[in-house]
């Protein structure tokens, strides 16, 4: 039986052989075909991009040009525009979509145009679906709902009036601790019986 089997693997090793040198032809061919790639030359600066992304919900700061007076944007419900001192622009992300901004100067000579593409939140968001229902949530580290647009009309409409409900609270105490409005005993629910009595 071993010299059954030593026969055996003896006949085995020029397929053996044959295999190896077929391999190194088939894969030192293609190698030996391609010539190699040239490397990529450098990509010149470039002072504004093709197109200015911002997230929704999000704000990006960007430099106009020195002369620039006023600025144009194409639609503000996609995104809004603000002029600070010393050209300093603030495009804010309203909502999903592209839209354009131009920049001119005193006399109305356009200085700049660019196109200004609102992407998704970038934050760590999850997405619920119930059937056709939507609801989003951010995930930053506990979930809570996030008003996001094409969410559930239930869901979106209650989001927000959370939202304002506490932006308004947020507002009256920032006022009233700055001193720009004053409470007297009628505003901060007081019984009338003891006001009545003093």
């Amino acid at each position: 039986m071993a010299a059954l089997g030593a026969r055996g693997w003896a006949g085995l090793r020029p397929l053996h052989l044959l295999s190896a040198a077929l391999m190194a032809i088939v894969v030192a061919v293609p190698a030996a075909a391609d010539p190699p790639l040239p490397p990529m030359p450098p990509m010149p600066p470039m002072p504004w991009p093709d197109r200015i992304v911002v997230f929704m919900d999000q704000a990006r700061l960007v430099q106009l040009p020195e002369r620039a007076a006023n600025v144009v944007i194409g639609n503000p419900l996609i995104a809004d525009i603000s002029i600070q001192p010393g050209g300093l622009t603030v495009i804010t992300g309203k909502s999903y979509g592209a839209t354009n901004f131009i920049a001119t100067d005193k006399r109305g000579a356009v200085l700049l145009e660019k196109a200004i593409e609102v992407s998704g939140p970038r934050d760590r968001t999850v997405v619920m679906y119930n059937g056709a229902e939507r609801q989003t949530y951010s995930c930053t580290p506990d979930c809570s709902r996030r008003l996001t647009l094409g969410d559930t009309p239930d869901s979106f409409d209650k989001t927000l009036s959370e939202i304002t409900s506490l932006n308004a609270q947020a507002t009256a105490a920032g006022a009233l601790s700055s001193g720009q409005i004053q409470l007297d005993s009628r505003s901060v629910g007081t019984n009338n019986s003891k006001q009545q009595q003093q």
